[in-house]
Formats: C-alpha cells, structure tokens, sequence
C-alpha cells in the first residue's frame, strides 16, 4: 500500500459533518492523551511535543488523489476533516497543510482533544479552519485525568484557559464534545460545573457522546440514559444548542478504488460494524471472504462490543512498540 494514500480515509458517514473525507496526520498511535474510551486503542507513544510527521504537501497530493477517486465513484465530499490515529495538533505543519488545502474549496474541519490549546501556535493553527470540535470531557482533575489519562506534563487548568481563549476570538463554527462514562463524569454536580464552562465558551453546539464502538479498556461503561438526559438538559440552560452523538451514524461508508485499502484506511481510525461492513462490500459487488482473508493476514480484527461485532484495522508491530 502507498504509504501516502493510507493518510486519507473515506468518504465516512459523520453525524457531524455529513460526508467526512478522513485526513489522518498523525501516525498510529501517537497522542497527549490515552483515552480509556479511544475506539482506536491505547496510546502505544505519550508526547506534547509537535513536530513534522508528513510534509504538507504530501497530504495534498494524497486528498487530491482521494478526491478525484470519489468524484470519479460519484462520492460526495462535504468535508475535509483531521481526524488521525492521534491528537491532530501534534503536527507543527497543521496551518501549513490547512492552507494548502484551502484553494481545493471544501470545508475543512479538526476535531481536537484541546489538550494543546494553551499553546498559542496551536489556536492560530486552529483558527485556519472553517469548524473546529473542542473535548471537553471533564472541568474536574481526577475526572479528566482518569478518562483522559494526560501526558503528565499536561495540566488542566492551563487547557481550560487556552480553550477559553480560543472560544473567544474563532471566527469559524465552533462545537464542543463531551464523552460521558458511567461512575466517572455523569454525577449531577460534575455535570453541573461541566455545563458552567461549556456556557462560558458559547459553541454553535455542545454534543454529548457515550462509547459506541469498543473502547480501548473493555470496563469502561457508557453513562445511562438518565444521566445523558440530566447533563443534555443542564448544558441546554447555558448554550444555544445540544445534540446526542449517542446514536449509530449508518452505513454509507465510499468504496473509491482499492478494495483492501478502503478497507483498512477506514478502519485505522473508524472500525466498522458488520452491518457496515456487508454494505459496504456489497456497493462494491465484493464478498465476505474478502474480510477473512485480511483477519487471516492479521491486517483486521474482528471484535465484540455493546451487542454488535466490530472490524478494526490492527497497527503493524513496529507502530505497537
């Protein structure tokens, strides 16, 4: 597999952003945070420290490629989104890439952890895109440190000003998300003082989640409907809009060329229900067997979760060290 290509994944269904064309800037699995709930697995290396992992131009030519694959496959794309295998603003050439992407004319959109928000390189790299989604997991410390499980230099006070600061002068839309897991993060009072900030920032919307593919910790547990309910009401008190992501966002994932490759990009950073899976290959007049073959060559894994099987693309072993 072209090592460039395996950079852009999709078109996928977002509940977000409708036709999401993936753009996966960071290497696997590399991150400030090691999420217990990360659909993508632990972080195998912990860093804060931006640097270059693919030149800009790289990127571009691989959007470019992807791009005249779905145009040609009859795939709308309604956004260029940075959504990696780790945080995306790890990687010091992100305004760079942003720009050079602009004359391509579609939306462009970062869905960030907000763990190196205080950095003010990374908000003018930030503010370069047309929607940017902000984590907001917890405004507690041992709730944050406990699901989001930071690099140790990372403080959470600082993240909170820095988010703060960027809510104030984005020109963009601006959309928060907060991850809610049972016995952690969905008390009344926490929920609470969760609602307090996100008011302070003023996003177009604040969306709730709940894990709907596997965590990487097999314990952790969605929060009730219940408490999805209390923090969706409490948040609705001090912003303009809030939405659920609790529901499963279809099926309409893009054959665009490559069977194998589509397969494997998207499932690097979006594992797949079977249900998804079967329509998929059934757009692209393939069978099953084509699954079997990748679980056989252990570039797949097939895995269970909340009632439903799942297919995830397994990182190479040097990436795992």
């Amino acid at each position: 597999m072209n090592p460039n290509r395996a950079m852009i994944f999709g078109p996928v269904p977002s509940r977000r952003l409708g036709r999401s064309l993936g753009i996966n800037n960071i290497p696997p699995k590399i991150c400030s945070y090691s999420c217990l709930y990360c659909q993508v697995g632990r972080t195998t290396r912990m860093t804060i420290d931006r640097q270059e992992f693919f030149r800009p131009e790289e990127i571009l030519a691989a959007v470019e490629a992807k791009l005249a694959e779905s145009a040609q496959a009859g795939e709308p794309v309604d956004y260029l989104s940075f959504v990696p295998d780790g945080e995306p603003t790890l990687d010091i050439n992100l305004d760079r890439t942003i720009a050079l992407l602009r004359p391509l004319k579609i939306p462009i959109a970062v869905i960030t952890n907000s763990s190196l928000i205080w950095q003010k390189e990374v908000r003018q790299a930030l503010s370069q895109a047309d929607w940017v989604s902000l984590k907001v997991d917890s405004v507690e410390e041992r709730s944050w440190r406990k699901i989001d499980r930071p690099h140790r230099h990372l403080k959470l006070a600082a993240l909170l000003d820095g988010a703060a600061a960027f809510a104030a002068g984005f020109p963009g839309k601006l959309v928060t998300e907060t991850m809610l897991l049972a016995g952690i993060n969905d008390t009344d009072p926490e929920l609470g003082r969760t609602a307090q900030f996100l008011a302070t920032l003023q996003p177009a919307i604040a969306y709730l989640s709940v894990p709907t593919r596997p965590p990487a910790e097999k314990w952790a547990r969605p929060a009730n409907e219940q408490q999805v309910n209390r923090a969706f009401q409490l948040i609705r008190q001090g912003v303009a809009d809030a939405e659920y992501l609790t529901g499963y966002e279809g099926n309409a994932f893009a054959a665009t060329g490559n069977l194998q490759e589509d397969i494997l990009n998207i499932t690097a950073v979006h594992p797949m229900r079977q249900d998804a899976v079967a329509a998929f290959l059934e757009r692209a007049g393939a069978e099953w067997p084509v699954i079997d073959q990748l679980i056989r060559q252990g570039a797949l894994v097939e895995t269970e979760y909340a009632g439903h099987r799942f297919y995830l693309r397994k990182f190479s072993t040097e990436a795992e060290r």
